[in-house]
């Protein structure tokens, strides 16, 4: 009988090491899975930002097409060289050569871009009233701002998804994921309230 002792308690050594080892196997099963769904999440959030930037993009780049336009209908009577006509042709510049830069850059340079053709349309209006009355000019001054106001509804869900990847990002315990994985919160412009109607001067052609 003092036999058996040491061999039921070896088989219940036994029992506990297999409990234990498939208490681990189903915990590291879990893990495992939860580790999983967390970065196919963050994948997924993170192509909801790259694709809503492209719609804002898109729409930036609809507006910079339609500034030479804009400066060729106005030219009659405004001086190319007349401050607000150059800032806004250097702001489509600046969006032009943005092409390849980060996303933060890219809608900085566009909101920039975006100012400067309300000034520019706030100045003509202001010192040019006659141009209201001209179908062509018209026309354009409402493409261009139903232009900006697909930009504002774009950035609007852009700045969304940012949020709501960001808000992942920060939020325990998928934070640790976020970092095992290399990803980060991401920035984005917020746009300054108000634009300055620039002085127009002598803005009349020889």
């Amino acid at each position: 009988m003092a036999k058996n002792i040491p061999e039921k308690k070896s088989g219940k050594a036994l029992w506990i090491v297999l409990g234990v080892v498939a208490v681990l196997i189903i915990l590291a099963f879990i893990i495992g899975a939860y580790v999983a769904s967390s970065y196919n999440s963050f994948i997924t959030l993170n192509k909801n930002v790259d694709q809503s930037w492209s719609e804002v993009e898109n729409q930036y780049q609809r507006q910079s097409d339609l500034i030479p336009n804009l400066v060729a209908t106005v030219s009659s009577q405004v001086n190319s060289n007349t401050k607000f006509v150059k800032d806004v042709i250097a702001a489509r510049t600046a969006w032009a050569n943005s092409a390849g830069a980060s996303q933060l850059q890219r809608d900085t340079a566009g909101q920039q871009m975006n100012n400067g053709i309300s000034a520019f349309v706030n100045a003509v209006s202001e010192s040019y009233p006659t141009f209201s009355s001209s179908e062509a000019y018209t026309a354009l001054r409402d493409e261009l701002a139903g232009t900006q106001n697909r930009i504002t509804t774009a950035r609007g869900r852009y700045i969304e998804t940012i949020g709501s990847f960001n808000l992942a990002v920060m939020r325990f315990p998928s934070n640790i994921i976020a970092g095992m994985f290399g990803f980060s919160a991401k920035d984005y412009y917020k746009s300054q309230s108000g634009t300055q109607t620039p002085s127009l001067g002598n803005a009349t052609l020889p």
